[in-house]
């Protein structure tokens, strides 16, 4: 657990919908985009990503996945795929994929990529090429990953929230003595 108090909001919704099902599947991506923002580590624009997560960082499955999936290619095929392209989906997903074989064909050259994830760290690794980081024995995460950036980072924030300190606290503080005790004559 992490030991210094902060608190902040950060809200980003996009509702979807694709056919019969409804649903958040987005959560991930607003996740990695908001570390990325915070850290200043650059996403890879190269990848598509879905899923939903749960408040443990899991990523839970989601509808629509061979649409998505092949809208991004279709992207990508008329852009040219440069063998870097690649979607992130739930793992949970991979036995619903019922992909055009246009698809399989490039998934089999490797000039496109597909790639299930169990976790956010594991989107936060693809996306950024970087360690996302365990969170040490001492409550701090590893140094030189991107939770230990993000960790410094909001360190920093709440430094400069803090509300600066008083010089003239105790001069205030007579004064306001003086104040009361003129008033109640």
């Amino acid at each position: 657990m992490v030991k210094f108090p902060l608190s902040f909001t950060a809200s980003i919704v996009f509702e979807q919908g694709y056919g019969m099902i409804d649903g958040d599947s987005a959560t991930v991506t607003e996740v990695c985009a908001l570390v990325s923002s915070l850290t200043e580590i650059p996403i890879k624009q190269s990848f598509a990503i879905t899923g939903s997560v749960n408040q443990k960082g899991d990523i839970q499955p989601i509808g629509g996945v061979n649409e998505k999936i092949e809208g991004f290619f279709d992207v990508c095929k008329s852009r040219g795929l440069n063998k870097k392209h690649g979607v992130l989906i739930p793992y949970q997903n991979v036995k619903d994929l019922m992909l055009k074989d246009e698809v399989i064909e490039a998934v089999k050259k490797k000039q496109f990529a597909i790639y299930p994830i169990k976790t956010v760290d594991e989107a936060i690794e693809i996306l950024t090429g970087y360690k996302a980081g365990k969170l040490m024995t001492s409550g701090k995460y590893q140094l030189n990953t991107v939770y230990g950036k993000l960790e410094k980072c909001l360190k920093e924030m709440k430094a400069r929230t803090r509300p600066p300190v008083n010089q003239n606290t105790s001069a205030g503080s007579a004064t306001n003595s003086k104040l009361k005790s003129k008033g109640t004559k």
